[in-house]
């Protein structure tokens, strides 16, 4: 049972979603995942950083001497002859340029062609042959537009998950595959994980500064891939030392696994479009708001920026960050079925005026809900907009943590640059005054933790 099914080519740091999950139709994929998958593509037709580019020519230089070490040094009683190398390596760079993307790279079955190669070569030149593998695979990347001509041979870094199994069974002895020696088997596949992951955590906590921890989590489910492939690496191996032409068995499933790799893109494609598509929307009814009445659009602008500030302070993550912008920008988009003389009214409402103003928000609530998808959810938030931590807000009457927390943090930042602007009817507040007013409804008004993180923001700018 052995050896590296995935690599994971072009690595950037983690992110916290299921990297199966993603249904079609769905937008299902988490924004930092979205933003990582875009930056691992950006990655890999650009150059290489200085900094980058001094740790993986240390990582792909120790891996080439480790390589040599290993050639000359283990002793060997196989002769595959050149049809059966160049054929392992032919297949091996075939399921190399699979690439099923996931957060942090791409995961490729390389697995099933790695376990055959450490049965039927000479063991000593596995490490070797997998890095032509490698190379014929990312030079046909290459060719294609997909990859930076710098990054082919960088790649080289991605084949220390070969040097510990091989150093295991060459030192253990060459002999033919058995499933009695499923211990050793299992030492060699811990040996691979120890070596892929210990190259990469240094690599990347050296060049990027990822943290090693994070590293094994985004590698973890990789591994839990390659113990898995393992098996049907060790059954290609049975077939291959009987005929070189065994490991062949394995492109069918490489094939499939292309077919599925393929249709994760695409799926990966529409939702990258369609958050393109749902930002333009919600800038353009930003933009509607605006054209209707300037102070409530110039006014939603500044709740925007005033509510990411809020966020990071909070230290929420990426997907509040998202739905927190969309909600800041549209929270007043019911207001473009209240008449602007209502809006901008110097004196008084009356309450038949008052009724029309409370009603904006389930207004905005139907009008995203019609547009759909990410934005229909947005508008179950603006719905919120205007509950009070108390529970006397509309339209709902909702209260603490029954208020979805994106809307209690716009409700508060609505609140503070509504006080700190020039009305038709009053003039803006001085700061210390507006601040002193949030401090006096936290708790009733306001949510306590939003007010002391939007003070703290408001203090240091």
């Amino acid at each position: 049972m052995i050896f590296r099914a995935s690599c994971v080519k072009d690595r950037l740091p983690a992110a916290d979603f299921d990297p199966m999950s993603t249904a079609a139709g769905t937008a299902t994929l988490d924004p930092r995942a979205q933003r990582v998958i875009e930056e691992q593509r950006a990655r890999r037709i650009n150059r290489v950083a200085t900094r980058e580019r001094r740790s993986l020519l240390i990582s792909a230089g120790s891996f080439l001497v480790a390589a040599t070490a290993l050639a000359v040094f283990l002793p060997t009683v196989r002769d595959p002859g050149a049809v059966a190398t160049v054929l392992l390596i032919a297949v091996y760079a075939l399921a190399f340029r699979l690439d099923f993307e996931v957060g942090t790279g791409s995961a490729v079955p390389t697995q099933l062609v790695l376990v055959p190669m450490l049965f039927v070569l000479p063991t000593g030149i596995v490490p070797m042959a997998v890095a032509a593998g490698v190379i014929v695979g990312s030079l046909s990347e290459y060719i294609r537009g997909g990859l930076h001509l710098e990054r082919v041979f960088m790649r080289l870094v991605n084949c220390w998950h070969a040097v510990g199994p091989a150093l295991v069974l060459g030192l253990a002895g060459e002999s033919t595959p058995s499933l009695a020696a499923w211990p050793l088997y299992l030492g060699a596949l811990a040996s691979q994980f120890a070596l892929d992951y210990g190259s990469a955590a240094v690599r990347e906590w050296t060049a990027l500064g990822i943290a090693p921890r994070v590293q094994l989590r985004a590698m973890a489910w990789v591994y839990m891939i390659d113990g898995g492939l393992a098996t049907i690496g060790l059954a290609v191996a049975f077939a291959s030392v009987q005929s070189p032409y065994g490991v062949l068995l394995a492109v069918p499933l490489v094939g499939l696994l292309s077919v599925f790799a393929r249709e994760r893109k695409v799926r990966i494609d529409h939702e990258l479009e369609l958050r393109d598509a749902y930002r333009g929307t919600a800038f353009l009814l930003g933009d509607v708001v605006e054209a209707d009445d300037g102070y409530t659009g110039e006014h939603s602008r500044d709740v925007v920026a005033l509510t990411l500030s809020v966020v990071e302070e909070l230290g929420l993550d990426e997907q509040a960050r998202r739905d927190a912008e969309f909600v800041a920008l549209l929270h007043d988009i019911g207001k473009l079925r209240v008449p602007n003389e209502i809006i901008n009214k110097a004196g008084p409402l009356t309450d038949e005026e008052w009724e029309l103003v409370r009603g904006h928000t389930l207004e905005g609530e139907r009008l995203l809900h019609r547009v759909g998808g990410l934005l229909g959810q947005i508008g179950r938030i603006v719905r919120s907009c205007h509950e009070r931590f108390d529970g006397t807000g509309y339209p709902d009457g909702l209260a603490g943590e029954d208020i979805p927390p994106v809307a209690r943090i716009v409700y508060c930042c609505d609140a503070y640059n509504a006080m700190t602007s020039d009305r038709s009817y009053r003039s803006a507040m001085p700061r210390d005054d507006a601040v002193a007013e949030l401090r006096a409804g936290s708790g009733t008004q306001f949510d306590p933790d939003v007010v002391d993180a939007l003070v703290a923001v408001v203090e240091r700018a």
